[in-house]
């Protein structure tokens, strides 16, 4: 088998859309499955809309996923040269011509296919015509001498045979009249000089795999192998767009989702292995090939996505977990107020709550808010629900409890649990009727973890001050 290099080719433009972040997934699976490479090529061309801040939030994209690519960034911009000189190659050779049809003209072109409800191809008048005829002053652009009969077909791995009339692809610019080269021909000549074996891409580019395949016979260059995978929709089977979570990866990483299950979910989004939902990145490695892409575009849905997100997070070790929100603190709402108050004596008592605060999380949007009321300041803020609970006769437990709970001095889950227990007994209420003020007066709120686990975590000091400032406002 041929050495396979896959490339991942976004344009700057603006964030790494999640459809590109799957588009570099598979590109970087396929690579890792059989031992290639995983190549980066920022297609820049475009000056006016490329931008540096595009570059950056590509990359930092990739980087957060764990995508990583080998050697250097290219920039396609910085290799115009290289792209003109093919195109006066073709020249040459007779596989391409100069074309000096003028504005008005490739405008009627147009008129006249709307009148028809055709798509606008040039009418080839430049094709054999002497260039000595040229109107004076008018630049030419450089198109290629594309075949007029007969079929280009593309044998592709996702989509099949498709097969393209070449009558219907016309003679594409390989060189503007500036002498800046066109997307088509950049891609060939990049994907060749790269080495690219296997391009895999979004289904939009189908056509351009035939215009490209044109280029390719008339240089005499070997095709890369192709796959065009289906588009990603969303749940209504419309076009992904914003509203239905077409956001930039940098969004997803500030709605407290982890590397691990975006990847999990965005290789699921088209590809499957029987009825397996959760893999680890190995076994994606191990298990990935271009045959079981399915041909129909998936459809993005946020339960999911939070619910594979939700499993991710519990099956995380919890030094890892750990680890992993401290490092996504900075770009969580909530997260930098939090790491600056993030002393050792803080880590220590997330790290101890952390396990209670993952079962009830598929975020870490919603794990830091869970965690709140460890880096809340007394006298604590109540929720509307905990200061209900404390207003209807809540707060008469907690000035009965506090002598007990004071009387502990081996603080711990169990010794509190067991004092409220006796409390319990002896009021005949159930011991979540005893619980729920407790919670309240401890966190600010009515639901958090254990409200025993919490008043180990809090420690004795805290936790009693925090009932004794509920105490003292009844």
């Amino acid at each position: 088998m041929t050495k396979v290099v896959t490339r991942f080719a976004p344009s700057p433009t603006g964030f790494l859309h999640i459809g590109g972040a799957r588009t570099a997934l598979f590109n970087w699976l396929y690579a890792k499955r059989f031992g290639g490479q995983f190549l980066l090529r920022i297609e820049d061309t475009d000056r006016e809309r490329s931008t540096k801040a595009a570059v950056d939030a590509i990359i930092d994209g990739l980087d957060w996923l764990g995508l990583k690519w080998d050697g250097e960034a290219i920039s396609q911009f910085e290799r115009a040269d290289r792209h003109r000189e093919v195109a006066e190659q073709l020249l040459a050779s007779g596989g391409a011509y100069r074309c000096y049809a003028s504005q008005d003209e490739l405008e009627a072109m147009r008129a006249k296919a709307r009148l028809e409800g055709k798509p606008m191809r040039y009418d080839g008048r430049w094709r054999d015509r002497d260039p000595g005829e040229a109107p004076p002053g008018v630049k030419p652009v450089i198109r290629l001498r594309a075949r007029q009969d007969g079929e280009t077909i593309v044998e592709d791995k996702v989509q099949g045979k498709v097969t393209f009339a070449n009558k219907e692809l016309d003679d594409l610019v390989l060189l503007r009249s500036d002498g800046n080269p066109t997307y088509m021909l950049a891609v060939v000549v990049d994907d060749h000089d790269m080495g690219v074996s296997h391009v895999i891409r979004g289904d939009d580019h189908l056509t351009n795999a035939a215009r490209q395949m044109q280029i390719y016979a008339a240089l005499g260059w070997d095709v890369p192998v192709m796959a065009h995978i289906p588009l990603i929709h969303g749940p209504d089977g419309a076009k992904l767009s914003k509203r239905h979570g077409a956001l930039g990866v940098d969004a997803y990483r500030a709605l407290g989702y982890l590397p691990a299950a975006l990847r999990n979910y965005l290789v699921r989004l088209g590809w499957s292995q029987g009825d397996r939902e959760f893999f680890s990145i190995e076994d994606l490695i191990a298990a990935f090939d271009l045959p079981a892409i399915g041909r129909s575009p998936s459809r993005f849905d946020f339960v999911k996505l939070e619910n594979m997100n939700g499993h991710f997070m519990r099956a995380a070790p919890d030094g890892e977990l750990l680890e992993t929100l401290i490092g996504a603190l900075p770009y969580l709402p909530g997260g930098p107020r939090i790491a600056a108050k993030l002393d050792a004596a803080k880590r220590a008592q997330l790290a101890a709550a952390l396990p209670g605060l993952k079962e009830r999380a598929k975020t870490l949007v919603e794990l830091v808010d869970g965690a709140g009321f460890l880096f809340a300041e007394r006298p604590l803020a109540l929720d509307e629900k905990a200061e209900d609970i404390l207003a209807r006769g809540g707060r008469l437990h907690i000035e009965a409890l506090l002598p007990r709970l004071e009387a502990i001095t081996d603080w711990s889950a169990a010794a509190t649990e067991a004092a409220v227990r006796d409390y319990a007994g002896e009021q005949g209420a159930k011991l979540g009727i005893i619980a729920q003020p407790l919670r309240a007066a401890a966190t600010g709120r009515a639901t958090s973890p254990g409200i025993f686990d919490v008043l180990a975590v809090l420690g004795r000091e805290e936790s009693l001050g925090r009932l004794r400032d509920q105490a003292r406002a009844s």
